[in-house]
């Protein structure tokens, strides 16, 4: 808001952003989250990636807006890739560790959320007071969802390589049961051989 203050003065309603911001958010959350049901398994995370990257562009377009109406249009958009951050969370994690750690990894995503969004602000504001301006703490809060966009693309390869491996280990197994019981009935046969032969004779 002082970033408004700031660019646009005190004649700006500066509450239009918020409110721009949490409705397009829950309607991206309505969206996103009828369209991740179409997406299969961890391919999800496309969707994720494609949240980071407009959520981080759209942090780094805010101080190239001159016009309070062109600020106004990237919160809108803002809120629509929030949304879709926020309610594809759950149903990646749940397609990542399963069922039994769903719970703990969602814990450990928001513990380290809280990191950024505790430091973000006291870091922004000393940009500020070095700078005079929030444009740099703006251009910086870009590109860690540009990274982490980046990253997360990977996610879906190395998933389906471990599927991969546990399927192989699982055949290896079945393998190894079925030759251990065609021994254990070889040994079996042949041990009852020799006895009825005796027996008959």
């Amino acid at each position: 808001m002082n970033h408004v203050k700031d660019r646009f003065g005190d004649t700006v309603p500066e509450e239009v952003l918020l409110l721009c911001l949490g409705i397009t958010s829950g309607v991206g959350r309505l969206i996103f989250g009828r369209v991740a049901d179409y997406i299969p398994g961890a391919k999800k995370i496309y969707l994720q990636v494609a949240s980071f990257f407009f959520i981080g562009l759209m942090s780094m377009m805010i101080p190239l807006c001159n016009v309070f109406g062109a600020l106004v249009a990237v919160c809108l958009f803002m809120g629509l890739f929030d949304g879709c951050f926020i309610c594809i969370m759950a149903p990646i994690a749940f397609e990542l560790v399963g069922a039994q750690d769903v719970s703990q990894a969602i814990g450990f995503l928001l513990g380290l959320m809280s990191v950024p969004m505790t430091v973000g602000p006291p870091i922004a504001g000393l940009l500020r007071d070095k700078l005079g301006t929030y444009d740099v703490a703006f251009y910086l809060a870009g590109v860690p969802p540009l990274i982490g966009g980046a990253i997360l693309c990977f996610i879906p390869w190395v998933h389906e390589r471990q599927k991969l491996k546990e399927r192989a280990r699982a055949v290896d197994g079945e393998t190894t049961e079925k030759m251990l019981e065609n021994e254990s009935t070889l040994v079996s046969d042949t041990t009852e051989k020799p006895v009825k032969e005796l027996d008959s004779g």
